[in-house]
């Protein structure tokens, strides 16, 4: 079963390892260097890239993809606006523009007036701007700087009637949100410590801390407003509420649980005020009416409830508001004097209406199976923006008069594509437990017979995989593919025991869960015999791996993108050590066995036929560093796993997969389907 393929030379390390007494091999851990910086992982990746460009460059439907993903971008896409001073600010998207450019109107119906194009900072349009907060008199707008993909940011301030940035600057930042104080004089953000002389870029990172800048002051003066040295794995990040009266504090090691505390702004020395203090639950302040809280969590109501608290008391005391339904509970705002709230029904999205007493008042119509969000607007105002999506509905800005309960499309997309060739199909199948999972079904009307087909999944960290427009996807479903989404465990779409199913020792539901959804794909006649492709990300890179390992004759072929790759030595880099409140702890022994059980880089199988895989990663991810696909890759090179190709594709100049432009998308997904449809035997045409 040796491959055919001449991959380059890896060097091997003779490195043995002992862990609770299991013997553990290493030997490409010197891949784990920084490539930006390692002459020979530098080299090494060069020659990867080398050997996949040009196999990639032999098949045919790669030109075919690639100009069909340049017409399908092509269109408008923009975000509901911020409403400040009268003005409405939002991001637009023309064409193929690497990067969204923040715009203005003055009034609903003004005419755009281009404010900050990040399309200018940089010639391979590799740098972008990430988070960005308005003052409330819509003056200022606080935005950060993203570089090459990285998740460090360097925070602005651009004066909107100068049209000019300010000499305000703030480096250091990172997972974090900018929230500006009522009388627009500064804003909050959240920054790790400068680094230490001998610290790399992937050195783990520490003591995470919420701070407020001055404006006209330099960062050296910023005043600290909390941190949790005692807990310096933890996250920190603050937003005010939409009164300006309080800065709330979320701390949390990863999502699904967290603390919370507040720090009335009214008083001078802004001590906080802890409201919970375990960090076993989740816990959101969706927003006040004067001195109660109106609060999301999933503490005793496993798909969450929305709760208020008030301030005004010594000791707190929550009330049920609206209490835990059938559905999820996925995100609530308070806006027009109303609760608008988002629900997951088996991962369908639903908008409800209620009272701040807690009485319910209706749903708001959707146009169909998708997912709903974004709300824009203040509790005062009755004109609320949001945001829907599906997977053959482009993401349509609505505008909501909370006092009419009246609904219009405020901007809408040309998708550049007949949508309504596209069904979108909801099914349920049986994992190997017996455990009922959802899953999505796009492909085309006509395409009624089995047909070579991607399947997706994430299966981690309590995200759930919701339906969203994606060109990508319809450049694979157009050419008479199928794209499926399964809705594995370890996601939120059924609250936190779906969640905690797939953490820790659970994790394997979540293997299981995705291997039942492509045999169900197969029994059921949707794909045929060798046609089935899967694709995951980041954690679902992970999955990838792992699904691959367990059943490799199931699937034709593999995109692990991203994946975090070695479970043993995650926590050492970066980020990581967040990650344990989903995977677990390697230094713990009950952990340590789990995670050596389905580590992809651990458990790649010699002797049996593996699929066609193409790992793709990046040179400036600093979430999940590029060196667990490098060591990955490398073990799937080394081992007697058969003739179909084991390929690596790491691009430059882009990190976990935020800012990365537009033509770099392309490029990349082009390279995928073309490679999957060669291996699955999908037959490129030209549309």
């Amino acid at each position: 079963m040796a491959s055919a393929f001449a991959y380059p030379k890896t060097r091997s390390l003779d490195l043995v390892e002992d862990h609770f007494g299991q013997q553990v091999a290493d030997p490409y851990r010197w891949l784990e260097e920084d490539v930006r910086n390692d002459a020979e992982v530098a080299a090494w990746v060069q020659a990867q890239n080398e050997v996949t460009r040009n196999y990639l460059a032999t098949l045919p439907g790669r030109d075919i993809f690639k100009a069909r993903l340049q017409k399908l971008f092509d269109h408008e896409r923009v975000s509901p606006p911020w409403v400040r001073g009268g003005r409405y600010f939002y991001t637009r998207q023309t064409g193929q523009q690497n990067q969204p450019v923040l715009v203005m109107r003055n009034g609903l119906e003004g005419p755009q007036r281009v404010l900050i194009d990040p399309n200018d900072w940089s010639a391979d349009g590799t740098t972008a701007m990430g988070e960005w907060a308005i003052s409330d008199d819509g003056s200022l707008i606080a935005f950060t700087i993203q570089e090459a993909g990285t998740d460090w940011r360097t925070i602005k301030v651009f004066d909107v009637n100068a049209r000019e940035n300010l000499t305000d600057e703030v480096t250091r930042a990172r997972f974090m949100t900018i929230a500006w104080t009522r009388d627009n004089s500064g804003f909050f953000y959240s920054r790790y410590p400068d680094p230490a002389e001998s610290e790399t870029s992937q050195a783990s990172v520490q003591n995470h801390a919420v701070y407020y800048h001055a404006l006209g002051t330099s960062q050296a003066e910023d005043r600290l407003v909390y941190a949790t040295p005692d807990k310096p794995h933890l996250i920190n990040i603050g937003y005010v509420t939409d009164d300006g009266r309080y800065l709330v504090l979320m701390s949390t090691p990863g999502p699904g649980a967290n603390a919370l505390a507040v720090i009335d702004l009214d008083n001078p020395d802004w001590t906080p005020r802890q409201l919970i203090t375990e960090i076993d639950s989740d816990w959101m302040i969706y927003g006040n009416v004067g001195t109660k809280l109106f609060i999301g969590t999933n503490k005793g109501a496993e798909r969450k409830k929305i709760v208020s608290a008030d301030l005004a008391q010594h000791v707190l005391v929550f009330e049920d508001v609206v209490p835990e339904q059938d559905a999820t509970l996925g995100y609530a705002a308070l806006l027009g004097g109303k609760l608008l709230a988002t629900y997951l029904v088996d991962a369908k999205a639903e908008m409800r209406r209620y009272a701040l007493d807690g009485a319910f008042e209706g749903t708001i119509d959707l146009p169909g199976i998708g997912t709903v969000g974004g709300f824009r607007g203040e509790q005062d105002s009755d004109e609320v923006f949001f945001v829907f999506t599906s997977y053959n509905i482009p993401t349509t800005i609505y505008r909501y008069d909370v006092a009419d309960d009246t609904t219009y499309v405020w901007a809408t997309p040309d998708a550049g594509i007949d949508l309504d060739r596209i069904s979108v199909e909801q099914r349920f199948y049986s994992s190997k437990d017996g455990t009922r999972i959802p899953l999505f079904i796009i492909r085309r009307k006509d395409v009624t017979g089995p047909a070579p087909t991607l399947l997706y999944a994430y299966g981690g960290f309590g995200i759930s995989m919701i339906p969203f427009y994606a060109p990508t996807q319809m450049a694979w479903v157009e050419q008479g593919g199928v794209s499926v989404v399964a809705n594995i465990r370890g996601g939120g779409e059924y609250g936190k025991p779906w969640h905690d199913a797939g953490r820790f020792a659970n994790r394997q539901n979540a293997f299981d869960d995705f291997i039942a959804a492509g045999e169900y794909l197969k029994a059921e006649g949707i794909t045929p015999p060798d046609g089935l492709a899967i694709q995951g990300e980041s954690n679902g890179g992970l999955l990838m791996g792992a699904v691959v390992n367990q059943r490799p004759d199931l699937f034709a072929a593999a995109l692990p993108g991203v994946g975090v790759m070695d479970m043993l030595r995650f926590p050492l880099f970066t980020g990581g050590k967040m990650w344990m409140e989903d995977f677990g702890d390697p230094r713990q022994e009950p952990h340590f066995h789990a995670l050596r059980s389905y580590s992809p880089y651990h458990n790649v199988a010699p002797g049996k036929g593996y699929p066609a895989i193409l790992v793709t990663t990046a040179d400036t991810d600093d979430r999940v560093i590029p060196g667990h696909s490098f060591k990955y890759a490398a073990a799937l090179q080394a081992a007697d796993i058969g003739d179909r190709p084991h390929l690596l594709r790491v691009e430059t100049r882009a990190g976990h997969g935020q800012g990365k432009p537009t033509d770099k998308v392309i490029e990349e997904t082009a390279d995928q389907w073309a490679f999957i449809a060669h291996w699955t035997g999908l037959q490129v045409k030209q549309p």
